[in-house]
């Protein structure tokens, strides 16, 4: 794979170190980037990574992708479970899509443990923290484009 992954994230994930640390461990968004960053690097990939708390802004990022990213990466944090809207817009990317989830979705409460935008995703990486950005950017660059970059 060659071009840019874009690595997106939802709502709260702008307080990765500080909210709720036995859930979601110490890294912090900006830890996570540096990551993302370093991995796409070493694969010969670019790395388009943004963090929003607005369904509508993410459903933009996503249409946005479709145009000019070779893969895409996703965290959508609380927008899993409830947001058709980014739902139709991921079915809609014809990209190859990582969801990832910091936690074990399926080891949570009820609320948390059904994932819409696995319906649309290539692949799920959950439980594994931060380091899942990175299983997911790897295995991602196993798989062909499915729209050149730009």
């Amino acid at each position: 794979m060659t071009g840019t992954i874009y690595v997106l994230n939802g709502p709260n994930l702008n307080l990765l170190g500080v909210r709720e640390p036995q859930l979601y461990g110490s890294t912090t968004l900006a830890e996570v980037e540096q990551l993302c960053r370093r991995v796409a690097g070493e694969l010969g990939l670019g790395c388009e990574f943004r963090q929003t708390n607005h369904e509508g802004v993410m459903v933009d990022w996503v249409q946005e992708a479709r145009e000019k990213a070779a893969a895409l990466v996703i965290n959508p944090a609380g927008l899993s479970f409830r947001s058709i809207p980014l739902l139709d817009a991921l079915k809609a990317v014809d990209l190859p899509v990582a969801e990832v989830h910091i936690t074990n979705i399926h080891r949570r409460d009820a609320l948390y443990q059904h994932s819409l935008v696995s319906l649309a995703a290539t692949g799920v990486i959950c439980g594994f923290g931060a380091f899942g950005y990175e299983l997911a950017i790897r295995a991602l660059a196993q798989r062909p484009a499915a729209v050149p970059a730009v």
